[in-house]
């Protein structure tokens, strides 16, 4: 017998299959991960397939050294799935199949946890006789009469009561009366408990998307796509969907955005299935991550909720893979290889036989057009459960608010609903709008935000030179003294931080208690879970914070909520500003008013008529939609399109800036007179707008190429050209999450 593997060396030079011989008696399968001589060294690899005639002669061929487990790590679907990651991020084979391992596993960096129990052989009817034969010695004694209950116990507990127990134990071993052996012990990831809770009765909205959902378990067709208002109860559709598939012996992957939301996710399933599930995401110890793969590996978990990387967990016999608030970017991997996990978790469902479910209160432009176009099947639930409302929203021009004296960053609405607020007793949120990467430049008088114009974006201010630029085709400009609209002289940089704004509620509202989170307060292993526990509990009476609060989280005490510099995320310099406000503003307001009490939104904004604005404002998704995808289709921006970068990244920036000059004439030469050249709508070179991360100088060549069959074998020669030697580190990035 022989065997097809791939080496775990990430080099296109040996990225292909290499034949080994299996030695008599080692029980190798397709899947398992082995030791095999690689020239003089020792190498890991995967076994693709065995055959029995290796091709060639045979005195070539040298045996598989070991297994490094006595069962496949990979199941058949997710090495099907590790050759399409391959040729869609065009990356070697080993690089995608370590996305299905815990990185630990490689190098035998992390091993299966055992701790000692003791258990007692002799009959429960001869305990008491033998513990009156062990004379003077109290330690025996006591340590046969904590095991006379006949169930095991671990030695650490043992120990906890017996002081210095090894002699006694060694004794009753010796007299065969107990027995000490190894048993795995499991690294937990749960932080707190979830009591048990009944199930809550079906809306007629929730009643009809699982009506089209439920019978897909047995003939899935199309991925769905279930456009639901925040607090439509999408996750009870979820719930029910999940046990209809566990029942039927499949297994389900529950992905969310953000690792705030992993613990709400989790209290909710915990408490209608118990432990039958696992959890996966970034927070884990390499200890909890490998101990709860193997669960799933093992089939002692069927339920898997998790952040992006979890759509590559080891179900056997997938049924269900939902993603939760499937608008969000995070589940787009800048790392390389690039995957975006809401295609792979189509392409599970469809590769698997399972239903794949995306789900959002602001659905993304690309899968509800996919929806509108008849790819995914539309499942809407436009209504709150019980018929609640959804909130009332207040626009709030800050520029009235300056031309009136207020020169502060709340405006007198947001006060007023804030002491209106607390002073019932209720709970408020605060969002700061502050994703992305520097300040744009803004007229406090009139609104106006500095654009370029030729690329329909804002400009960013880079505090250095003190200039404008244009992170798309380059443009620079000095910075204004005055509005050249209105040629006031209150233009300048938008932003402030959390920290400010902290300081500044606790000044105004002394006794009300401030949770802030972000990413200064929440780095500890637990703190997400913490700090939510404490706002959930009524410690506080404001919760403060980034993007990380703006979705998903359920408090019912919860009637205001405030968007503070709402229209930031519009001034980024990306196709996608418009969106993302969109969505961050819509999502961000449905925390209000979703318990018993309706609920109020301040949004302030310098642009109250943007189209963006206005459309979370009325929380109208269609005409929002049909506005973007038509901005979008006019400018020749995704989905009608493709972006591409090649990301430089050196020690100084005269080589990154050098080495992107070069690709980008290479690019232009290889092409310019070619076929697949009209498929290059855009291409330049320049410094990437975070232009230093970790001491490392960064540049780019940024590419538009035109959405086509073609474009694939521009993209293959793009990662050629990437896996070449440069005076700079040189990586391709393919429609990436963050063009910064």
């Amino acid at each position: 017998m022989y065997a097809e593997i791939i080496v775990d060396i990430a080099s296109e030079q040996v990225d292909r299959v290499f034949t080994y011989a299996v030695p008599d008696m080692m029980p190798v399968q397709p899947g398992m991960r082995v030791k095999v001589p690689f020239g003089p060294r020792e190498k890991e690899g995967f076994v693709i397939r065995l055959k029995d005639d290796p091709g060639y002669d045979e005195s070539k061929i040298r045996p598989i050294l070991s297994t490094l487990e006595d069962y496949p790590a990979l199941l058949p679907e997710l090495m099907e799935l590790a050759w399409e990651i391959r040729q869609k991020a065009h990356c070697p084979l080993c690089e995608a199949l370590r996305l299905m391992l815990p990185a630990e596993m490689r190098g035998g960096r992390i091993k299966v946890k055992t701790e000692e129990y003791v258990k007692l052989l002799i009959p429960q009817d001869q305990v008491e006789e033998a513990i009156s034969r062990q004379g003077r010695s109290a330690k025996r004694k006591l340590l046969l009469t904590l095991l006379s209950d006949g169930r095991p116990h671990s030695l650490e507990e043992l120990r906890a009561m017996i002081r210095d127990v090894r002699p006694a134990l060694q004794f009753l071993v010796e007299k065969e009366m107990i027995q000490v052996y190894e048993k795995e012990a499991l690294r937990s990831p749960y932080y707190g408990s979830a009591d048990a809770s009944p199930d809550p009765e079906l809306t007629d909205e929730q009643t009809e998307a699982l009506s089209e959902l439920i019978p897909a378990l047995h003939a899935p067709q199309k991925p769905f796509l279930l456009h639901g208002v925040t607090g439509s109860g999408k996750t009870e559709v979820y719930i029910r969907l999940v046990r209809k598939a566990l029942s039927m012996g499949k297994g389900a992957i529950i992905l969310v955005p953000e690792i705030v939301l992993t613990p709400q996710m989790i209290n909710w399933f915990r408490s209608r299935f118990g432990d039958t599930m696992a959890v996966l995401h970034s927070r884990l110890s390499p200890g909890e991550r490998f101990d709860e793969w193997r669960r799933i590996r093992f089939g002692d978990a069927r339920i898997v909720i998790g952040a992006r990387s979890a759509v590559f967990a080891p179900v056997d016999n997938l049924g269900v893979i939902i993603v939760d608030e499937e608008h969000e970017q995070t589940y787009l991997s800048d790392r390389f290889p690039q995957y975006d996990a809401r295609e792979i978790a189509v392409s599970r469902g469809k590769r698997e036989n399972a239903v794949a479910l995306l789900s959002s209160a602001t659905p993304s432009i690309y899968s509800y057009a996919m929806a509108r176009r008849g790819d995914y099947m539309l499942l809407e639930m436009p209504h709150r459960v019980l018929n609640r409302p959804l909130p009332t929203i207040h626009l709030v021009d800050m520029r009235k608010e300056l031309r009136l004296g207020n020169h502060g960053m709340f405006s007198n609405l947001l006060l007023q609903k804030l002491d209106d607020c607390i002073g019932k007793g209720q709970q408020a949120m605060l969002f700061i709008n502050r994703r992305g990467y520097a300040s744009s430049v803004n007229c406090r008088k009139c609104g106006e935000t500095i654009r370029c114009d030729r690329c329909d974006v804002s400009m960013t201010y880079h505090s250095v030179d003190q200039t404008l630029r244009c992170h798309y085709c380059g443009a620079v400009r000095p910075m204004p003294k005055t509005c050249p609209a209105c040629q006031s002289t209150y233009i300048r940089p938008m932003g402030t931080g959390t920290q400010k704004v902290e300081e500044e509620l606790n000044k105004r509202f002394p006794g009300a208690g401030v949770i802030r989170m972000d990413v200064d307060t929440t780095g500890g292993k637990n703190a997400h879970f913490e700090l939510v526990d404490r706002f959930r509990a009524g410690q506080a009476k404001i919760l403060l914070g980034t993007q990380m609060i703006a979705k998903g989280l359920d408090f019912p005490r919860v009637t205001l909520v405030g968007a503070v510099m709402a229209d930031l995320t519009l001034n980024f310099p990306d196709y996608r500003a418009p969106e993302r406000t969109f969505q961050l503003l819509v999502q961000v307001a449905g925390r209000a008013g979703r318990g018993e009490r309706p609920g109020e939104v301040v949004i302030q904004t310098y642009q109250p008529d943007h189209y963006a604005i206005a459309g979370a404002a009325t929380q109208d998704y269609r005409a929002y939609f049909d506005r973007e995808f038509q901005r979008r289709k006019a400018d020749l921006y995704p989905p009608f399109t493709m972006m591409a970068r090649f990301l430089c990244e050196a020690k100084e920036m005269e080589v990154a800036k050098a080495t992107a000059e070069m690709l980008r004439e290479r690019v232009t030469k290889e092409f310019s007179d070619t076929p697949l050249g009209r498929r290059i709508l855009f291409i330049r070179s320049d410094e990437a707008p975070i232009n230093r991360i970790q001491d490392r100088a960064r540049a780019h060549v940024l590419m538009k190429l035109l959405n086509h069959p073609d474009t694939d074998g521009i993209l293959s020669r793009l990662q050629e050209m990437a896996g070449e030697d440069y005076a700079a580190r040189v990586v391709l990035e393919i429609n990436p999450a963050s063009l910064a």
